[in-house]
């Protein structure tokens, strides 16, 4: 085995787990690659609904993103599992070292059985990519997310109204460039200032509330903050028609 010294081979206390660890690193960096991939797909898939591209590319899309989570979740179990197995021999400190393939089998099948759907919720970049699809397409006034969402058969203009309020950063008061979303009560904000606002209050040792009026969330964390790509894009198109309209 990678990593075991070969003086006293039937004692734990000479194994050296440098090689497994390396292989562990190797596999968090892979992951980096999986969150690069899914940024790819929601971009991917956001640009089609601005283009407004026939449905079923953008459901491959969403076939793509299911397909990563599903990489990312077996990742993680086999990361789990090994860890697992390393904290388990490095406790229990046996005095023949035990089959640690066979272990780390055993526990990343036992992760693997408890897989549902379900478990895409707790992927963060999978709920982003869904809510910003969704977001982009209320922005848009598509038929068929008024249709779900009750607001069918509202006026056009009146939805057009409430995107562009939704434009401005409560902050500021002005036209959001840089919007990121709250992950926790979901108001948005310019960028720059909302940062701004934290951080000067964790400077002063005191606690950031959401500066939306009437949001209850008194504890905000830059951790907190995503980048929101579906509101971005939509303030970008909403000023690429108003100039085309005023030439």
């Amino acid at each position: 085995m990678p990593g075991r010294s070969s003086t006293n081979s039937g004692s734990t206390h000479f194994i050296s787990f440098s090689g497994v660890e390396s292989a562990l690193s190797s596999l968090k960096s892979f992951q980096s690659c999986i969150s690069s991939g899914m940024d790819t797909v929601s971009s991917v898939a956001l640009d089609l609904v601005e283009t407004q591209t026939e449905v079923s590319s953008e459901y491959s899309m969403d076939k793509a993103m299911i397909e990563f989570a599903k990489m990312d979740r077996e990742l993680n179990h086999y990361v789990k599992a090994v860890q697992s197995t390393i904290n388990h021999v490095k406790e229990e400190r046996p005095e023949k070292i035990p089959d640690l393939k066979l272990l780390v089998e055993k526990k990343f099948l036992a992760l693997q059985d408890k897989n549902s759907d379900a478990d895409f919720k707790d992927n963060e970049k999978f709920v982003q990519f869904k809510q910003q699809l969704k977001e982009l397409k209320k922005q848009y006034g598509m038929h068929a997310d008024r249709e779900t969402d009750g607001t069918e058969g509202v006026d056009e203009d009146m939805i057009v109204t409430q995107s562009q309020t939704n434009f401005i950063c409560p902050i500021t008061q002005l036209e959001m460039k840089k919007p990121v979303k709250n992950k926790v009560c979901g108001h948005t904000y310019e960028e720059e200032a909302i940062v701004r606002m934290i951080e000067s209050k964790h400077k002063r040792k005191k606690k950031a509330c959401c500066p939306k009026i009437g949001c209850s969330h008194t504890d905000m964390r830059l951790s907190d903050l995503i980048p929101d790509e579906a509101l971005r894009r939509a303030i970008e198109s909403h000023n690429k028609k108003k100039k085309r309209h005023s030439q």
